[in-house]
């Protein structure tokens, strides 16, 4: 099928039957970023519960414990070959080592890269966007905002960026989930301004949050996932698309094993999951576990802590 069947190369997709024909080669390539992009822990605490995994943690984050971890993180990218960029943490602002939810990064056509800003659900996180803008400015990336795709004076939608828009690996194509944290009115301005197609995937369970939580696309043909996260349809799209779906237990997804880190084969993600790690080692893939337990008090783990940028 031709990308023209689509019905254009901007538009949004809720249901199989509209791209039965589809395979996940019939959408353009597009190349991945190589480098990552953290923040230190310098800040970090739990100062209000935000989300379920947050319940009865305020006041409890070992500060020496959380800096151990993150630069062990930070090691596993250094000795994987990527270059690890660092944006200044802001006092005050405790939840900025948690780089994946600021902005949607990509690389336009003429390979020009570029980020569309988040609108966060917290207003406390709203204020990391801007310190995040100004790092990808001054580091050559064109800068968009949902507005610019609205007429003026309209109101925002909420979108939560890499923590619920979700590229398929190596393709010109969106995960959009919603639910939670990103409101679904997003992804028609965000699949005009990136013109891009976005399949559209309901979260409809409050411990998965973000979609990052509950899904990880390792690449092109296989993904891990949470199947209770998401409603049927959104599940016959992610089996379409996907020719290796490998399914994780509610156990080991409230371990975060899937808010993981695919690079070159390998996959790092939370200790302790031992099916999925077993899975993992099944089709082929290297798992690296990591200690991120004192980020978890959180809710977010390894794919939260960075960014990966051009």
């Amino acid at each position: 099928m031709s990308q023209s069947k689509l019905a254009c190369p901007a538009t949004l997709i809720e249901e199989v039957k509209t791209v039965a024909d589809c395979s996940i080669a019939d959408f353009p390539k597009r190349m991945e970023p190589g480098n990552v992009l953290m923040c230190p822990p310098t800040y970090f605490t739990v100062e209000s519960v935000q989300n379920p995994f947050m319940d009865g943690k305020v006041g409890t984050v070992d500060q020496a414990l959380a800096q151990k971890q993150w630069h062990d993180l930070k090691d596993v990218y250094t000795k994987l070959g990527c270059e690890v960029k660092t944006v200044e943490p802001v006092e005050g602002l405790e939840d900025m080592v948690f780089a994946a939810n600021q902005v949607l990064p990509g690389i336009d056509e003429n390979g020009h890269p570029f980020v569309l800003l988040g609108e966060m659900r917290h207003e406390k996180r709203r204020l990391e966007v801007p310190w995040y803008r100004q790092w990808f400015l001054a580091n050559g990336y064109k800068v968009l905002t949902i507005a610019d795709g609205l007429e003026a004076n309209a109101p925002v939608p909420r979108f939560e960026a890499q923590g619920d828009a979700i590229w398929h690996p190596s393709r010109k194509l969106l995960w959009g989930g919603y639910g939670s944290r990103t409101d679904k009115d997003a992804y028609p301005v965000i699949s005009k301004l990136l013109n891009v197609p976005v399949i559209l995937l309901n979260l409809n369970d409050p411990r998965f949050y973000h979609l990052d939580t509950c899904f990880c696309a390792i690449n092109e043909d296989s993904v891990m996932i949470f199947e209770g996260a998401f409603d049927h349809a959104g599940l016959e799209l992610i089996k379409h698309f996907f020719k290796n779906v490998i399914s994780v237990s509610e156990k080991e997804a409230l371990n975060f094993a899937l808010n993981a880190v695919p690079i070159n084969g390998n996959v790092i993600l939370q200790k302790g999951s031992a099916k999925i790690i077993a899975d993992l080692k099944s089709h082929g893939f290297t798992p690296i576990e990591v200690d991120t337990s004192e980020f978890m008090k959180s809710g977010g783990s390894v794919f939260c802590m960075k960014m990966m940028v051009y």
